[in-house]
C-alpha cells in the first residue's frame, strides 16, 4: 500500500474549471459577449418551436394555444407547393455548390500565382467590393442590368440576339440567381484558401523544383493537398446549408411568373408566416427544414472522417 503522500488525487471539475479561467482570464472576458448573443438569440427563442405543433394565436400566447400535434406538417406535404419548394431549394444550392463553391477557390489559386503585387492587391478589392454592397442595392442593379432596356439586352442585340425579358423568364432565375452570387461572394470566399496557400510551407516547393517539378506538379502535389482540409471543411458546411438558401435575394427578385423555379422553402416560410400571419405553418415548415439539414451536415461530416479523416468534429 502506497503511503499518503504520495496516492495521486485527479483534479476535480471545479479546479480545472479554475485553473483555465486563472490561464485564460481575458479571452474567456472576450468571448462572452459573443456567447451571450448566441445564447440570446440561438437559443432562448428555440422554445417557440412548439408552435409548429400548436394553432398559434397572438391573443392567447404560446402556452395556451391549442395542440394540432402534426396537422401543420400533414398540410404542408399535401399541398401543391410543398415539392416544387424543396425541389427549387436543393436545385439552387446544388448548382451553387457545383459552380459557385469552386469560384473562391479558382481565384484564390490564381491570384496566389501573381507576381505583382500591386495588380494582384487591385484584382483583390474589385472582386472584394461587391460582398460589401446591400443586397437590395445588389438585386437592384441586378433588375436593371436584366431590364428588356438594359445593359445584358444591349449586348445582346449588339451582337444580333433579341431582348429578352430575363427575369419574367423562369427558366432564367436559376442561371441568374446563381451566376450573380458567384460574382457577389467570389472575392470574400477566396479570402480563407489564400489564408490557407500562406500556411503550406515554400520549402515544400523549393524542394519539388530541385526534383524538376513543374508548376502543374507542384499544384497537385502540394498546392492541392495543402488546402485540401480546408475546401472540405467549408464543403462540410455548404452541404449543411443546402435546404437553408437565404430569402432576402429571392424575395427582391422573383415574381408570381417565376415561382415555378424561384420559390424556395425560406420564401415559401416568409409568405405564409409573415405576409399570411399564418405562424404555426410556417414554423412547421421552418423546422423540417432544420431537421433535414442537421441530418446533411451530419452524414455529409461522417462520410468525410471515413474517407479522408478530415471533419468538423
Amino acid at each position: 500500500m502506497q503511503p499518503q503522500h504520495l496516492i495521486y488525487k485527479k483534479p476535480g471539475l471545479i479546479q480545472a474549471i479554475k485553473k483555465d479561467y486563472k490561464k485564460n482570464k481575458w479571452l474567456i472576458l472576450m468571448a462572452l459577449p459573443v456567447v451571450a448573443w448566441y445564447i440570446l438569440f440561438h437559443y432562448v427563442p428555440m422554445y417557440g418551436v412548439i408552435i409548429a405543433f400548436k394553432q398559434f394565436s397572438p391573443v392567447k400566447g404560446i402556452w395556451d394555444s391549442s395542440w394540432v400535434g402534426l396537422k401543420h406538417f400533414h398540410d404542408f406535404f399535401n399541398s401543391i407547393s410543398a415539392w416544387r419548394v424543396i425541389r427549387n431549394t436543393l436545385l439552387i444550392n446544388f448548382y451553387q455548390l457545383i459552380f459557385a463553391f469552386p469560384a473562391p477557390i479558382i481565384l484564390a489559386l490564381l491570384l496566389n500565382e501573381i507576381k505583382s503585387k500591386y495588380f494582384k492587391k487591385t484584382i483583390q478589392t474589385v472582386t472584394y467590393l461587391p460582398h460589401f454592397v446591400s443586397t437590395v442595392v445588389i438585386c437592384g442593379m441586378i433588375i436593371d442590368f436584366f431590364a428588356k432596356s438594359g445593359l445584358i439586352n444591349d449586348i445582346i442585340t449588339y451582337f444580333g440576339g433579341s431582348r429578352t425579358i430575363f427575369l419574367v423568364e423562369a427558366g432564367w432565375f436559376r442561371t441568374i440567381y446563381v451566376g450573380t452570387g458567384i460574382w457577389q461572394g467570389v472575392g470574400w470566399g477566396s479570402i480563407i484558401y489564400l489564408a490557407a496557400l500562406t500556411a503550406i510551407d515554400t520549402e515544400l516547393y523549393e524542394a519539388v523544383t530541385i526534383d524538376g517539378a513543374g508548376r502543374w506538379k507542384q499544384f497537385i502535389h502540394i498546392t492541392l493537398p495543402g488546402i485540401a482540409p480546408t475546401i472540405v471543411i467549408l464543403l462540410i458546411m455548404n452541404i449543411g446549408h443546402m435546404m437553408s438558401e437565404g430569402y432576402e435575394k429571392v424575395i427582391l427578385l422573383y415574381n408570381p411568373s417565376t415561382y415555378e423555379t424561384a420559390d424556395i422553402i425560406s420564401s415559401f416560410v416568409y409568405r405564409r408566416g409573415l405576409v399570411e400571419a399564418n405562424y404555426s405553418f410556417s414554423a412547421a415548415v421552418g423546422l423540417f427544414n432544420s431537421i433535414v439539414n442537421l441530418i446533411l451536415i451530419v452524414t455529409a461530416n461522417y462520410v468525410s472522417r471515413k474517407v479522408n479523416e478530415t471533419s468538423l468534429w
